[in-house]
């Protein structure tokens, strides 16, 4: 693979074979790369999405890859979906694991045009997902002796995006979430993390812009896009016991976008 696309990523972490994993927001983009990629590593997998036809196609995209698969469509800001969806986990595969909390709603708006609702759906709902599906497997996972949650979070909980305030907002807060987690969690040995990705080719916040890649990769120090692929296997590392002594923690996936003051040529 062309180095401006980013390597193919081989890694291997044997200890999560035949656990299970649940990732959101799975029908596309990042979700899909993590619900491929843990499926690789013979994982147990559960995608939920509110797209089915998109979902059921990447669950086949898994099985294909020579991993178990469950899907469920549906909201899970719905407390009815979320816990369907840990059930499928249980009920499936008999062990939760890992939960990867991908799912998220963007809503851009400029600040000064940015209403109400928008306002509390891109940031409340943002929070809630994560909130549901964290106390519902959480719970599950201290009742069967530990376990790891990994939240997906953005380079805009960070530095801001022009155009995403709720977003970013939700971001942040999503970040503070779970360093606190983590606190609280530790004792029932489950590991709260946090990955944060820069731009991807399927960013939300990425393709919602009109900047050309090339621009954005002139301001990365590694000068490209990252690729889904890396962050799931970041996303892979952290769940595996070659991370054992890691909690509370945001892993930015940027190419350094974040290290920079200021980041030249890049309007985030």
């Amino acid at each position: 693979m062309s180095s401006d696309l980013g390597p193919h990523v081989s890694a291997r972490f044997p200890d999560l074979e035949g656990k299970t994993v649940i990732v959101t927001g799975a029908s596309r983009g990042i979700g899909r790369h993590v619900g491929l990629f843990c499926g690789r590593q013979g994982m147990d997998v559960v995608l939920a999405g509110r797209s089915a036809d998109l979902g059921e196609a990447v669950a086949a995209e898994v099985r294909a890859a020579g991993a178990r698969c469950e899907w469920v469509t549906g909201d899970v800001s719905d407390q009815a979906v979320a816990c369907e969806v840990v059930a499928t986990a249980v009920r499936a595969f008999g062990r939760l694991d890992l939960l990867v909390n991908n799912a998220a709603w963007k809503g851009g708006r400029s600040f000064l045009d940015l209403d109400e609702d928008v306002y509390h759906r891109s940031f409340e709902k943002n929070l809630r997902m994560v909130y549901l599906m964290s106390r519902l497997a959480g719970r599950h996972m201290a009742d069967h002796g530990g376990g790891s949650i990994i939240h997906l979070s953005s380079v805009g909980g960070l530095r801001a995006h022009r155009g995403t305030p709720g977003y970013d907002a939700s971001k942040g807060a999503i970040d503070a979430l779970t360093r606190a987690m983590a606190l609280d969690l530790a004792p029932h040995r489950i590991r709260v993390n946090a990955v944060a990705p820069g731009f991807t080719p399927d960013d939300p916040v990425r393709l919602s812009h009109a900047d050309s890649v090339r621009s954005k990769a002139a301001g990365i120090p590694l000068g490209r896009e990252g690729t889904g692929e890396e962050v799931a296997a970041v996303v892979a590392f952290l769940a595996s016991d070659a991370a054992a002594y890691i909690t509370g923690q945001i892993l930015y996936v940027d190419g350094g976008l974040t290290a920079q003051l200021t980041p030249p040529g890049i309007n985030i």
